[in-house]
């Protein structure tokens, strides 16, 4: 039989010296403050001292707390919304207060914080990730730095190459977002990967000419034994769990007036969002099993973690947040090891989720959003793209999710598709200026340039993630240029300052940082002194007039919209470091005469071609996609009236001379002779990028 006298008390060993049998009735010797004995009831002195009676009331203040919890007692809903309230109405007198009981990192003040303020801890404190970085070793191919910044995390993907023999200048420039310049990118699948055992799609990947970028590394401090996992991706879908911290008005600050009236209709605002609600109810019994195996990922044990949600999935098979918890391990797992194979499988097990009965519409969204996203990097746009379409089925209303789905469209070259999209989220939503940076650039690509420009313009000016891109920035500048409007230069200045362009001069957005400088260059500057091309000016001369009268169908014409007017045409011979098929048949000794010059015909960002232009052409002013290589024009066929800008300084051609220019700079050209212009130009590595750089870089 129990002992009731004892019911209810602590355990053996959370008494306090003495405590215990002061609780069951028992006395003992206390010394008093006078330092004389008194015995419990022995000469009418009291029975206990005061230090006996507050342990007393401490134990029982203990217990009490701990029954209110336990029994749910307090309403804790009620807690946080008198607490919200209470920070809404004296923001600016409690910032910083209610901030100190954020237990959970999460950034506001929710239930567990609330539970905080009664004295009882619940989870554990966040494990801070850092930023995510390269993890790649240090190389100069990471120095790498394209000029601009890419938006929101879920705008991935990576832009394709021009297919054919013409320049990338303009195509390279296209307004298809970015990879993550956080993510540490392992290789993806190659293009003709088309299935893989873990994902069966149709067609699943169009992904012809994936251009990959370099970036630079973000250094992380790496504690022991713990991963830190780069991938933004991941970390934005956890953020998804735990919204935002508000923007807290400084102590010192004194707003302007009627600031203080906004900023309390923005956290009313921000408090009607509520928490995404991952866990369905059969999850809320097995949340100590799920937190323990989440707790293990957070900490980086990420193969511990993997095999904790793998046995949770096999005990629990109808579980959805032990399926993502998988999935997200094994996403944590394939950035850890750079496996393609193991990201496979996260793609798999994130679909296997959404397929789940029960799931959480919050879980749905962050499974299928994250699988994506994932579907991108592997180079899966297609997967991608079905992946969207189903969740703006499921979230109709979605404008974030239906501008993701643009985007999908973009990365498999679908103007069309993108701009009905675009075009049906600006109906609902006018103002998105994601939304209208992207239209805006889909019109200018349809040539539709005065359209363009207020699209463009209001989406930079909006300020919205997504927007702040060195793209949208070149193109509303080109736009205003082409329309002789000369505030394109307060653009380019804008986007200079945003760090996108090294100057409003260069706008190149593929870059390497440190190299000179300049517009016009000698000979002797970039000590390409034995390329010989003056000396054999003649020789590449009559091959080139020969191919021009018995196979003109070899100069292609320029299809990059860079012309105003006129006809120029193109005949390629090298293009990314590559030959360009049965070219040289028709120039053979031109051909002999390049493949002794590796810096030209081993520049993979660059071409070597013959250039006609007729009477009366004008190309528009441009620049080229990076700073790596620098232009040689030889001059074959120069009549009177055709001359080329580059910054603001013009210079004109000589037969048998070579002008040399970094064409990442602006530069402009006019055709006004009476007869066509022929000149051969050569791309050459920059001289200041050391050999492991050109063997590295990639090709453009």
């Amino acid at each position: 039989m129990t002992d009731t006298s004892t019911a209810g008390a602590p355990p053996e060993n959370l008494w306090p010296d003495g405590a215990k049998d002061i609780f069951e009735g028992k006395t003992s010797p206390v010394d008093n403050k006078n330092g004389k004995t008194t015995e419990g009831g022995a000469r009418g002195g009291p029975k206990y001292s005061m230090f006996t009676w507050i342990v007393v009331v401490a134990l029982l203040g203990v217990w009490s707390s701990m029954a209110v919890v336990y029994f749910n007692i307090v309403d804790y809903d009620s807690v946080i919304a008198r607490a919200q309230e209470f920070r809404m109405n004296f923001s600016h007198v409690l910032q910083g207060k209610l901030a100190a009981y954020d237990t959970d990192g999460d950034g506001d003040f929710d239930v567990d914080d609330a539970k905080a303020l009664l004295g009882l801890r619940v989870g554990w404190a966040p494990e801070g990730r850092g930023s995510p970085g390269e993890t790649t070793e240090p190389n100069q191919q990471a120095a790498e730095k394209p000029n601009h910044r890419p938006g929101h995390a879920s705008r991935s993907g990576t832009p394709a190459s021009v297919p054919g023999s013409q320049d990338v200048e303009s195509e390279i420039q296209a307004a298809v977002p970015l990879p993550l310049p956080v993510e540490d990118h392992f290789i993806p699948d190659d293009p003709g990967d088309s299935q893989h055992p873990y994902e069966e799609e149709a067609n699943a990947i169009d992904t012809t000419g994936v251009l990959v970028e370099e970036l630079k590394p973000d250094h992380n401090v790496v504690e022991p034994d713990r991963y830190l996992t780069s991938s933004k991706l991941t970390q934005e879908a956890e953020a998804e769990e735990q919204p935002e911290p508000e923007n807290k008005v400084k102590p010192t600050e004194i707003p302007p007036d009627g600031a203080a009236e906004k900023r309390v209709e923005e956290q009313k605002e921000k408090v009607k969002k509520k928490k995404p609600k991952f866990l369905n109810k059969f999850d809320v019994t097995i949340k100590a099993e799920l937190d323990a195996a989440e707790k293990l990922r957070k900490k980086g044990k990420l193969e511990e973690a993997l095999k904790a949600f793998e046995s949770l999935v096999q005990q629990f098979p109808q579980s959805p947040r032990a399926r993502y918890g998988k999935a997200q391990a094994e996403d944590d797992v394939a950035e850890k090891q750079r496996s393609n194979d193991m990201l496979h499988r996260a793609v798999s097990t994130y679909g296997e989720v959404a397929e789940l009965p029960d799931v959480t519409f919050d879980l749905l969204r962050a499974a299928l959003k994250r699988r994506a996203e994932r579907q991108q990097f592997l180079g899966r746009m297609r997967g991608s793209l079905a992946t969207l379409q189903k969740l703006v089925q499921i979230f109709p209303d979605d404008v974030s999710l239906r501008n993701d789905l643009g985007v999908a469209h973009l990365l498999l070259g679908d103007n069309k598709g993108a701009k009905k999209v675009y075009e049906e989220v600006l109906a609902v939503a006018p103002d998105n200026g994601f939304a209208k940076v992207h239209y805006g650039f889909i019109l200018k690509a349809e040539n539709q340039i005065a359209e363009s420009i207020p699209y463009l313009r209001e989406g930079l000016e909006s300020g919205e993630p997504g927007t702040d891109d060195g793209r949208f920035y070149f193109h509303l500048g080109d736009a205003l240029q082409r329309v002789g409007d000369d505030s394109a230069y307060h653009w380019y200045e804008r986007g200079h300052k945003q760090g996108h362009f090294a100057s409003v001069w260069q706008r190149s957005l593929y870059n390497v940082d440190g190299l000179k400088a300049q517009p016009w260059w000698t000979p002797k500057e970039t000590g390409y002194i034995d390329l010989m091309l003056e000396k054999n000016w003649k020789t590449i001369r009559d091959e080139a007039l020969a191919v021009m009268d018995q196979d003109r169908g070899r100069f292609i014409p320029e299809e990059e919209n860079l012309r105003e007017k006129g006809d120029w045409g193109q005949y390629t011979l090298w293009q990314q470091g590559r030959k360009a098929g049965g070219a040289c048949q028709g120039v053979p000794k031109t051909c002999s005469l390049m493949e002794r010059f590796p810096e030209a015909i081993g520049c993979k960002r660059g071409q070597i071609k013959f250039s006609v232009m007729q009477p009366g052409t004008h190309v528009w002013p441009h620049t080229g996609p990076t700073n790596c290589r620098l232009r040689m024009h030889l001059g074959l066929v120069v009549p009177p009236g055709c001359r080329i800008r580059c910054t603001n300084q013009t210079r004109e051609w000589n037969e048998g001379k070579v002008l040399i220019f970094d064409d990442s700079f602006e530069h402009e050209v006019w055709q006004e002779a009476d007869r066509y212009r022929l000149i051969f130009i050569v791309d050459v590595w920059h001289p200041e990028l050391t050999q492991y750089q050109r063997q590295t870089l990639s090709p453009i």
